[in-house]
């Protein structure tokens, strides 16, 4: 009898306890008070990031009151020329903080409190932070007004809803599928299949019905064949058949929709079968912001920076920790059988609407090329690597490759009378590094430039692309995120101002100037009128200074506005104007 009682005593204290352990699903209300519709949703891929909320259509207005989703306080608001703009960050009670970025405007009382700031410190971007007692609100209470500030290119909501303990962004749209409509399922429009490089990334060829490519790597053969039917890529019967030998991988690239919009989505969910055995997937469901450079391994990077377009890799790098991929032999497919091998992506988004795309793989032993690496250039991810040749040097920490690489070494002849020194190619096709690696350029020419004028650019064609950089002994020192081509310029030229329609500034009670610099971009401007420091607010979209006359309480008669802008390599400019 006492251990019955034992065992019951034992049964209910487990049971509270998995009761207690349970954390209840937060509830969450809507932003707004009218139907809601996407233009952005989590996770989409964005260059060097991930989207982290969701963006909300605001009916293609600015202004629309923003509802607190949740009880809770005001716990820091930011300013910034580009990215969320005006940003509200909303701490709740739940254990959940939700981010509010391009808004139009703050509440009056946060208003002052940034403008205060703002001049206390002579800065446009601020940032204020504030305690649980200061600012509190319940659900429903208008907190602020959506807009277009920031990098934004259209009035709308972006919002994000991130765990409070370890401001990690999760999916929004989990707590709000019972009010936006989808009944609409996700497409692909491109496969692409890749052999398995020897040491350093290949690129895949487009397998389409209209185009078909030889496709010979290092570790992996394929031969051409004509698909077996004449339809377009997308249709459910697939009809895609080739012949190859080795080790392959496949991507794909795919967007999902919505009901009531003409906006594409990123897509929740990719699974990749093989032989109906998963192979790889992903569930984009959250991420840490130290994952964001992680999207250039699980993309096709190169294919990218290419043409813009986003291929998802079922391969998945050495040194890739994103959470949200999960693949069987790091998504690599051994054709090692003279059979046919049954590939099949299923693309799911979060109402379960799913559309299925196939394609055959015919085994057919081939020769595959072998080589020998040069291990001059071997650089093993799993340590430190150092490359140094002729006073040009590349130092990888460990953890900057996402996988082992053989540079591509090779000094070339510059092309551009801008470059100042020959370039430097450590790869064909530009590969991403998850942090940043440093390069070391000698200069040892004697002319007359300022070496503090003197950076690392990378090379894209015509296009150069500031690194940033030190002088020092000689040479050129600057961090990098891409193996590629560099070269040195120099940036002599202070930046633009141009006055906008000044003739008009009095009527319409406003300054406004466009700053720009073309070669290493804008670090800093500063604006008076009468020699006293006004606010200018910067737009970093359309690299508009605006000046609110009334706001800094510039009365009738002539006044002198003064600006100054700085470049990154210290050139100034500073323009006079009277109204």
């Amino acid at each position: 009898m006492k251990r019955l009682l034992l065992i019951y005593i034992i049964g209910v204290m487990a049971g509270w306890m998995r009761l207690a352990a349970q954390t209840p699903e937060p509830r969450f209300g809507v932003p707004f008070d009218f139907p809601l519709y996407l233009s952005g949703n989590f996770g989409e891929l964005r260059s060097n990031h991930f989207h982290g909320g969701l963006d909300f259509k605001t009916q293609g207005v600015v202004g629309k009151p923003l509802l607190a989703i949740a009880d809770g306080y005001i716990s820091k608001v930011t300013v910034t020329p580009g990215g969320y703009g005006n940003a509200l960050y909303l701490t709740h009670d739940n254990g959940y903080t939700s981010v509010h970025g391009h808004l139009d405007r703050f509440l009056p009382e946060i208003a002052e409190l940034v403008r205060k700031k703002q001049y206390a410190e002579q800065a446009f971007a601020v940032t204020l932070e504030f305690g649980p007692d200061e600012f509190r609100f319940r659900q429903g209470e208008v907190v602020a007004y959506a807009g277009n500030t920031g990098y934004s290119f259209g009035p709308h909501l972006h919002m994000e809803i991130r765990k409070t303990a370890t401001n990690e962004p999760i999916d929004p749209l989990t707590f709000y599928k019972d009010k936006i409509v989808d009944n609409i399922a996700p497409r692909a429009t491109r496969i692409m299949v890749y052999g398995v490089p020897l040491l350093s990334p290949q690129g895949g060829k487009v397998l389409s019905v209209s185009q078909w490519e030889n496709l010979e790597t290092n570790e992996m053969s394929v031969e051409k064949k004509e698909p077996s039917v004449s339809s377009t890529l997308g249709g459910n019967e697939g009809g895609l058949v080739f012949y190859c030998w080795g080790r392959i991988s496949a991507a794909i690239s795919a967007n999902d929709y919505m009901n009531g919009t003409h906006n594409n989505y990123g897509v929740r969910y990719v699974r990749l079968y093989v032989d109906d055995k998963l192979v790889s997937s992903s569930d984009v469901d959250r991420f840490s912001f130290d994952e964001n450079r992680l999207i250039n391994s699980w993309t096709d990077y190169a294919e990218y920076r290419r043409l813009g377009r986003w291929y998802m890799r079922s391969a998945v790098a050495e040194n890739n920790p994103l959470r949200m991929l999960r693949a069987t032999d790091n998504g690599w497919v051994t054709i090692d059988e003279e059979r046919d091998y049954y590939f099949r992506y299923e693309l799911e988004d979060l109402y379960g609407n799913r559309s299925t795309y196939r394609f055959v793989v015919r085994g057919k032993r081939m020769d595959i090329p072998q080589r020998l690496p040069n291990y001059f250039y071997y650089m093993d991810a799993s340590r430190d690597n150092r490359f140094y040749t002729n006073g040009f040097e590349l130092w990888l920490p460990q953890g900057s490759l996402f996988d082992d690489v053989e540079l591509d070494y090779e000094v070339l002849p510059s092309e551009s009378a801008a470059d100042y020194t020959s370039h430097y190619r450590l790869s064909q096709t530009p590969q991403p590094l998850w942090h940043a690696a440093e390069i070391t350029i000698p200069f040892f020419e004697d002319c007359d430039i300022d070496p503090s004028k003197l950076y690392i650019a990378r090379v894209d064609g015509k296009r150069r692309t500031y690194c940033g950089g030190t002088y020092e002994y000689g040479h050129i020192k600057a961090n990098i995120t891409e193996l590629g081509s560099y070269t040195v310029c120099a940036d002599t030229i202070a930046p633009k101002i141009t006055p906008i329609g000044s003739t008009s500034w009095r009527k319409q009670g406003r300054i406004v100037c466009r700053i720009a610099d073309a070669e290493t971009g804008i670090r800093d401007y500063r604006g008076t009128i009468d020699g006293r420091w006004v606010l200018f607010k910067y737009s970093s979209k359309n690299a508009r200074l605006t000046c609110d006359l009334r706001a800094e309480g510039i009365g009738p008669g002539r006044h002198r506005v003064e600006i100054t802008v700085t470049d990154m390599r210290g050139n100034v400019r500073v323009v006079s104007f009277e109204f």
